[in-house]
C-alpha cells in the first residue's frame, strides 16, 4: 500500500480492487457482502496511514475515469468522488464559479474531502454541498439531500460505505477574481507548510479554539525524529517521512507529541490522519 499514500508507508492489502465503471463497483460491493470481507474506499491517500502489518479485507480505489467526471449547469457543480479536489477546483474556476478556491492546496480526492469536511481557514467543503450519492455496504445507492447532511469540523453525517458524487452549489463570480483569491490562498499554503515533503496534511485537528502546529511547536518538538519520520521544521502540525521510513515510525512520533502536548498543555491532540 506504500505507494498509494502520500506517506509513501504501510503493508499490503489482502485485495487490491480498480472497478471500471458503477456497476463493476457494485458488483463487488455485494460479493464483499455475501462472503463477509470488510471493505476499505482508497481515496487520493493523502490522509491516510497504513500500518506495516498492511489490511485485511478489500481495498477500493476508485480510479477509472468513469468515477472522475465532472459536470453542472448555472451555478451547481457535480463531481465524481474520485474527481482530484484540484481538478474539480480548476474547474470551478474556468466557469466562474466561486466557493472552492478557499480548497486550494488541499490534495485528495472529492470523496475523501467530502467524508471528512476538508478545508482550512477560509472555510470548508461541507458548506458547498447540496446533495450527495452514496452506496451502502448492501451495494444500494441513494442520494442524500442537503437537509439530511451535517458537517462539522473534519467530520461528517456521512455512514454509508462509499460517496459515489457530490453536487456542490457555487456563486457565479469573475473567473479573474476567484482565480487571483486562488493564487494568494496557494502561495500562502506553500510558504507555511512542507507540500514537496512525503506528507500527509495536518497530523492532528486542532483543539478547540487552539492551534495543534502551534502546541507542537512550543512543546519543541519541530525537527523531532524517529527513525524515518519526523515533525516538519516548516509546520509543526505535519510529519514527512524520508526513505526506509516505516508506519511503526509514525505511529511513535505520534504518541511522543501527544504525550508531550498532553504533559505540558494539559491538551489532548485527536489524530485527523485515518489510519488503516
Amino acid at each position: 500500500m506504500a505507494p498509494y499514500t502520500w506517506l509513501k508507508v504501510g503493508g499490503p492489502a489482502q485485495f487490491f480492487l480498480t472497478p471500471r465503471n458503477v456497476d463493476e463497483l457494485v458488483r463487488l460491493v455485494q460479493v464483499c457482502c455475501e462472503q463477509q470481507i470488510p471493505i476499505h474506499i482508497l481515496g487520493g491517500g493523502s490522509n491516510l496511514l497504513v500500518r506495516d502489518e498492511g489490511v485485511g479485507g478489500a481495498v477500493i480505489r476508485l480510479t477509472h475515469p468513469a468515477f472522475a467526471r465532472i459536470s453542472g449547469t448555472g451555478p451547481r457543480l457535480t463531481a465524481g468522488s474520485g474527481a482530484l479536489l484540484s481538478h474539480v477546483i480548476s474547474e470551478a474556476v474556468r466557469r466562474g464559479l466561486a466557493g472552492l478556491e478557499v480548497l486550494a492546496g488541499i490534495p485528495g480526492t472529492v470523496g475523501g474531502a467530502v467524508h471528512g469536511n476538508a478545508g482550512g481557514r477560509h472555510g470548508d467543503i461541507g458548506s458547498l454541498v447540496r446533495q450527495i450519492t452514496v452506496l451502502n455496504a448492501r451495494g444500494e445507492q441513494f442520494v442524500r439531500k442537503e437537509d439530511e447532511l451535517v458537517f462539522a469540523y473534519r467530520q461528517s453525517s456521512l455512514d454509508e460505505l462509499l460517496i459515489l458524487d457530490v453536487e456542490f452549489e457555487l456563486q457565479p463570480e469573475d473567473p479573474d477574481t476567484i482565480a487571483q483569491r486562488l493564487r494568494k490562498i496557494w502561495v500562502t499554503k506553500k510558504a507555511t507548510q512542507p507540500l514537496s515533503s512525503q506528507s500527509a496534511g495536518c497530523i492532528f485537528k486542532n483543539p478547540r479554539g487552539q492551534s495543534a502546529g502551534e502546541l507542537i511547536e512550543k512543546a519543541g518538538l519541530k525537527g523531532t525524529r524517529i527513525g524515518g519520520a519526523e515533525v516538519s521544521e516548516r509546520h509543526a502540525n505535519f510529519i514527512v517521512t524520508q526513505p526506509g521510513a516505516t508506519s511503526s515510525d509514525v505511529l511513535r512520533l505520534m504518541d511522543l507529541i501527544r504525550s508531550k502536548v498532553s504533559e505540558q498543555f494539559g491538551v489532548h491532540l485527536e489524530p485527523e490522519l485515518r489510519i488503516w
